[in-house]
């Protein structure tokens, strides 16, 4: 069990060099390691979150040690920043928890510094995969191994205020192409009368020119770290958005007003392209006269391609230096796919990925809409990409306030794609 008060925050960050060093100072344990089961084994779990996580992974625990009274799980928990640095430091003293609850975005890094554990040996036996489809068993995947089992999943897609549009007297977003989206933002932003606007400038979003990119058969970066997309080819998606810029979408100076809000969160958008995990927190902020959001799938690039995909929200590792990788192997299966885990937890971590653990989870309203939209989009899902290049959400920030900068019309098309690679570049060959 674990205390219901915080860990301290770590003093300080570790570099990245420090995570190759830690990374190449030990060995990892042989695969397929077992354990007693009448052994008394004590396993570390780490996660981020508050004291309602905390209170669904204690009751989780509780779970888990009916059937595996053996095993004690001291859990911790820190918020999201401060997890990160306690991770960080840990790697650089050789010392990461035995079962993580891990990001995405930092799972090449660690995995390519010989900081987690290879999970292939445990899969299909210890690791139940048949719950878990295989597009999603592939979100864990760096260079051919698996290193993570994601806990849930998100899309992207498109979030939708009915209220705004009953008001502007404008029908739901009915499919189309990009063009088609575009024509439908002018056609609420007109009916709004400045109250409202149809969407935001999307060509400020690095996911959407991702969707874009997969539907031509590219990925924004390949498992390698090249590039799916040269100069041309982002000049001309950021000119894309010239028309809209002009009017059509909410004015960035108005963005910069609402902050920490986004316009869709104060109501003066009736749509926003994002992960559609972002629900609940809409609802939250829209306030009381909010009931309801729509959600349906963005624009078509090109008929009949894959360009959409599933994103973990989370996954679980393993340390690679755990001296119970079994047992941690158990943990982790439990928590992802038994049907205590989908009870207790819910969607709290998002939209469970193990079927058997979402058949358990009890819905509420938005979640089953998150639920509808990903089987509604079966069809445009393809493969997940290759797990984001180190350094990708630097890309990804540089993306957006270049994205801001050509909304506010203080820097030309040409010199954001400069600017652009000149980042990507320091990125690359870091």
């Amino acid at each position: 069990m674990f205390s219901k008060k915080r860990l301290a925050a770590a003093a300080a960050v570790a570099t990245s060099a420090a995570l190759v060093l830690a990374g190449c100072a030990g060995g990892t344990p042989e695969a397929g390691a077992t354990y007693d089961p009448d052994e008394k084994v004590t396993l570390d779990l780490a996660f981020w979150g508050n004291d309602v996580r905390a209170d669904l992974y204690n009751k989780a625990i509780e779970a888990f040690n009916e059937e595996y009274p053996n095993i004690t799980v001291n859990a911790t928990f820190l918020g999201f920043p401060e997890f990160w640095e306690k991770r960080q430091t840990e790697a650089a003293g050789g010392g990461l928890p035995d079962v993580m609850q891990f990001d995405y975005s930092y799972l090449r890094q660690y995995s390519e510094n010989g900081l987690l554990l290879d999970l292939e040996p445990y899969l299909g036996s210890v690791i139940e995969t048949d719950p878990l489809p295989e597009k999603i068993l592939g979100i864990g995947v760096v260079d051919d191994t698996t290193y993570g089992i994601a806990t849930s999943t998100n899309a992207w897609g498109m979030f939708t205020n009915p209220a705004l549009l009953e008001t502007a007297g404008v029908e739901e977003f009915a499919g189309g192409d990009w063009e088609d989206y575009d024509e439908w933002i002018g056609e609420v932003t007109d009916a709004g009368g400045g109250a409202f606007w149809g969407g935001s400038d999307w060509t400020g979003r690095i996911q959407n020119f991702e969707i874009q990119l997969r539907s031509e058969g590219k990925n924004l970066f390949d498992e390698d770290g090249t590039p799916g997309f040269d100069e041309d080819r982002l000049k001309e998606f950021w000119e894309s958005g010239d028309d809209i810029r002009d009017g059509a979408v909410v004015p960035q100076q108005t963005v910069e007003e609402l902050n920490p809000l986004s316009a869709f969160d104060a109501a003066k958008n009736a749509s926003e392209l994002t992960w559609d995990n972002f629900g609940a927190g809409y609802l939250a902020n829209l306030g009381e006269s909010y009931t309801e959001l729509g959600l349906v799938a963005p624009p078509v690039t090109k008929d009949g391609a894959k360009d959409l995909y599933l994103k973990p929200s989370m996954l679980h590792t393993i340390s690679a230096k755990t001296k119970h990788p079994e047992a941690a192997a158990t943990l982790v299966n439990f928590l992802v796919n038994s049907p205590e885990s989908g009870e207790i937890f819910g969607t709290n971590r998002g939209l469970p990925a193990s079927e058997t653990a979402l058949e358990a989870a009890d819905l509420d309203p938005m979640s089953q809409l998150v639920k509808d939209y990903e089987e509604s989009i079966a069809d445009r899902l393809g493969d997940a990409p290759p797990v984001p290049i180190v350094g990708y959400g630097t890309l990804e920030e540089k993306f957006r306030v270049l994205g801001t900068e050509l909304n506010f019309g203080t820097t030309t098309v040409d010199e954001a794609v400069e600017q652009f690679f000149s980042e990507m570049d320091v990125v690359l060959n870091q």
